[in-house]
């Protein structure tokens, strides 16, 4: 880190901080000569990256934010030649690796939120508009983990495709654990999850894991749901919650036992991989009365956590909020309408928005998600303060 950025990170606590994020990105490898650098790395990720939370989703948008606010972020580094043209962003972001650039933004938010995260929900989401039919591209696939209490994207992983996402979700929780985000943490996951060598890789980090049962683990379903229909009502601990909004009445009734002794029967082929981790077994039924119909839904849940039901349920009931993530990404940020495809640009650019999403709803302003991006675009004080985190 250079003298300047040293100095900013010396003023005070608050601006130290963004003096870290601009360390961590000159660590990125940069394979640029020297002597010919007229754009410096890290000071093109912070352009990207502020120009981001103030409403720019393209590299047009960024770049003319950036040369109308160019004293805003000579604040924090040089920018001795000013910001790069659209046609030359665009190439960096495509060059630089998407691992490490992730890595950056992962490093920052574990040193801005060191705490432990009690709910991790782990999702996936897929940019349709980045496949490309004439060069063979598969649309880009992006694992995600989400702590729903604090709605940051702790770390994220791209995947070719969703089909590889059972593959990959070992790789995400290795990077949660070396992190130190994972000891402790309630991770939930969806059906696509549901596989004995992921529950284990959870155990074995410290962490409980909250899998939904359908379709993936046939069998093992049908056999929690016949046990909850004939179960004895001592068994079962249970809670009940109402919910008004969006034009509906939901209410929610979490059920879990802790009667589990029966699955570890032999009820399946020899060598069969079996869940030796379940401690508790969660049923969830949900109720949505409108204005003219009413409507039912039943889902069935395995969980190595003990059998606390409002823990259970806050998961459960948490995990709407990567899919809540996922939404916004595509409303505010158009990341399913990016067609981004060269390079590794669709990739870096899913991880900013993921990071940045998170900042912007981390702060404590009043407004919307959009409301607050373009705030942050017309007062530089309170771009500032969203990556501040004051």
């Amino acid at each position: 880190m250079d003298d300047f950025t040293i100095a900013c990170a010396d003023d005070d606590a608050p601006r130290a901080r963004l003096a870290l994020l601009l360390q961590h990105f000159s660590e990125l490898s940069d394979e640029r000569e020297p002597g010919r650098i007229m754009y410096r790395l890290d000071e093109v990720l912070l352009l990207v990256t502020c120009a981001t939370i103030a409403s720019c989703d393209d590299f047009d948008d960024i770049v003319a934010w950036g040369q109308h606010h160019l004293d805003f972020l000579r604040r924090f580094s040089e920018f001795h030649f000013g910001v790069p043209c659209e046609r030359w962003l665009r190439c960096l972001v495509n060059r630089i690796d998407p691992i490490l650039f992730g890595r950056c933004f992962e490093s920052w938010i574990a040193a801005l939120w060191p705490g432990r995260h009690d709910l991790i929900a782990i999702d996936g989401k897929t940019a349709r508009r980045t496949y490309d039919r004439r060069k063979g591209l598969k649309a880009l696939h992006t694992l995600s983990a989400y702590a729903t209490n604090t709605r940051l994207t702790l770390a994220q992983l791209s995947v070719p495709e969703k089909t590889n996402e059972i593959t990959a979700i070992p790789d995400l929780l290795d990077q949660l654990a070396e992190a130190k985000q994972l000891e402790g943490a309630l991770v939930t996951i969806d059906a696509m999850g549901c596989q004995v060598e992921i529950a284990d890789k959870i155990v074995a980090h410290g962490a409980d894991y909250l899998l939904a049962l359908k379709g993936n683990q046939p069998t093992l379903e049908s056999e929690v749901e016949n046990y909850f229909r004939a179960a004895p009502a001592a068994e079962l601990v249970a809670k009940t919650t109402i919910e008004k909004g969006h034009g509906r009445i939901e209410t929610r009734t979490y059920s879990g036992s802790r009667t589990v002794d029966w699955i570890g029967s032999d009820r399946s082929y020899p060598g069969h991989p079996r869940f030796k981790t379940i401690k508790t077994l969660v049923r969830v039924h949900a109720r949505a009365e409108y204005a003219d119909r009413c409507s039912f839904d039943t889902r069935y849940f395995i969980s190595s956590a003990p059998c606390d039901i409002e823990r259970i349920a806050a998961g459960v009931r948490g995990h709407w909020g990567v899919e809540s993530m996922h939404w916004l990404l595509d409303v505010e940020f158009k990341d399913d309408l990016s067609r981004y495809r060269a390079g590794h640009g669709a990739k870096n650019m899913a991880v900013i928005r993921r990071f940045v999403l998170g900042l912007v709803r981390a702060n404590k302003s009043k407004g919307s998600v959009k409301t607050r991006r373009k705030s942050a675009g017309w007062n530089p004080g309170f771009l500032l303060q969203i990556l501040q985190l004051k």
